[in-house]
C-alpha cells in the first residue's frame, strides 16, 4: 500500500497564524502536526507516501526532506487550487499507480496509530474503509450512517445529524475510488467532496466498511483542538533534560528541557516542553505548555499554550493562559506611559485582555 498525505488546505480557522505558514507545521509538543501523520504511516508499514501540498508548498518541503528521517520515500504533488479532497486524491492518480492507499488528512492526530486499520482492511478485501468516532456535535463533521455492518450513507456536516459518527480524517482505498470520483460533480461549494464520491461507491454496490475507534483523536483546525492535542501529547512524553538548568530551577512532573535550552532562577510545572536553544529565565511555565526552538521567556508566567520559534515573552504582569503564539513574536510590557495595551494585529486576530 501507499500513503497520500494532503497538507494543501489554507487553515482560515486558525488565522492569523496560517497566513504565514503551513497549519499543518503548527507543533504539537513541539512536533509539526504533519509529521505524527507521517509516523503513523510508516509504523502502519507503508513507506511509500506521496504528500499534496498548495501555497505552503515551499515550507513543507523544508521541514519534510525527501522523508528519509522518517523512513519514508516521499513525493510532493502539487494541488493548484483546494477544489476539495476527491480533487487532491484525484491528482495523485499518476503517484498511486493502481495501488490500494491510505488517504490521511495533515492536520489530523490519532492516538493509537492506523496499523490495526490497514491490517484490517487488507483482511476484508474491501473497496473503501473508513475511520470513524463517535463525538459531541456530529454536525460540525461528515457523519455516517450504518446499517449491517457496513456504511450505507455519508452526509457532510448535516443539520441534522442521523448518527454520532463523524468521519475521522483516515480513509483506505482501492482503485476503485477513481472511478467514483470521475463520475462525481462538484458540490454546491465548488469542491469534489470525497462523501460524495465514497457514496457514490455506495451506490454502486461497492464495499464500504467503517472501523470504530475508542481511543482519541483530534482535528487540529480550531485552536481549542490544537491546545487539547498538544495537552494530551505532552502527558504521554518522559521526563528528560539535555540543555542546561541552573541550581536555582525546579522541575515538577514530566518536563523536557530539549537540548540547547537554557533554565535559570525558575519553575517548570510538567507536562511541558522547552524546546532548543530556548531560554527561560525568572519564569514560570506552567502544565501543558510547548515552548518551540530560539524563544525567550522572561520575567513572565504562561500555561496551556504553545509558543513556536522565535518568539520572545517579557516583562509582563499576569499569567498568560490558553494561547497558541506564533513565530518570532514579542509579548512585552510597553515602557511607555500611560500604561495602556498596545496591540498590532493582522486580520482574523483574536485577543482576549
Amino acid at each position: 500500500m501507499k500513503g497520500l498525505i494532503l497538507s494543501g488546505g489554507k487553515g482560515t480557522r486558525l488565522r492569523p497564524i496560517t497566513h504565514t505558514g503551513a497549519k499543518q507545521l503548527i507543533p504539537v509538543a513541539n512536533r509539526p502536526i504533519l509529521f505524527y501523520a507521517i509516523d503513523a504511516l510508516t509504523q502502519a508499514g507503508i513507506h511509500e507516501i506521496g504528500i499534496i501540498v498548495g501555497d505552503t508548498a515551499d515550507e513543507v518541503r523544508a521541514a519534510v526532506g525527501d522523508g528519509s528521517k522518517f523512513g519514508a520515500t516521499i513525493t510532493f504533488i502539487p494541488q493548484e487550487a483546494p477544489l476539495g479532497l476527491a480533487h487532491a486524491v484525484g491528482i495523485a492518480r499518476d503517484f498511486l499507480a493502481g495501488d490500494s492507499f491510505v488517504m490521511y488528512l495533515g492536520d489530523n492526530l490519532i492516538a493509537q496509530g492506523i496499523g490495526t486499520l490497514v491490517d484490517e482492511f487488507q483482511r476484508s478485501a474491501a473497496d473503501t474503509m473508513i475511520l470513524l468516532a463517535r463525538v459531541p456535535e456530529p454536525q460540525r463533521f461528515g457523519v455516517a450512517e450504518l446499517e449491517d455492518g457496513r456504511v450505507i450513507s455519508l452526509v457532510e456536516k448535516p443539520s441534522v445529524p442521523r448518527s454520532d459518527l463523524a468521519l475521522v480524517g483516515v480513509y483506505l482505498f482501492s482503485p476503485l475510488i477513481f472511478e467514483a470520483i470521475d463520475a462525481i460533480e462538484p458540490s454546491p461549494r465548488g469542491e469534489l467532496e470525497i462523501t460524495d464520491a465514497i457514496q457514490r461507491m455506495i451506490d454502486t454496490g461497492k464495499r464500504v466498511l467503517p472501523h470504530i475507534i475508542e481511543g482519541w483523536w483530534k482535528d487540529t483546525g480550531r485552536l481549542d483542538d490544537i491546545l487539547e492535542a498538544n495537552r494530551m501529547i505532552l502527558d504521554t512524553l518522559e521526563a528528560r533534560c539535555d540543555g542546561t538548568v541552573g541550581e536555582d530551577v525546579r522541575l515538577h512532573g514530566k518536563v523536557v528541557v530539549e537540548e540547547g535550552a537554557t533554565l535559570r532562577n525558575c519553575v517548570v510545572r510538567g507536562p511541558a516542553i522547552i524546546g532548543s536553544r530556548t531560554i527561560v529565565d525568572n519564569a514560570y511555565i506552567g502544565p501543558f505548555t510547548s515552548i518551540y526552538f530560539d524563544c525567550l521567556v522572561r520575567n513572565a508566567e504562561i500555561e496551556n499554550s504553545i509558543v513556536l520559534e522565535g518568539t520572545r515573552i517579557h516583562d509582563i504582569a499576569g499569567k498568560i493562559d490558553g494561547s497558541l503564539i506564533g513565530k518570532e513574536c514579542e509579548v512585552c510590557k510597553s515602557p511607555a506611559r500611560p500604561t495602556a495595551v498596545r496591540l498590532m494585529l493582522g486580520d482574523h486576530s483574536r485577543v482576549e485582555l
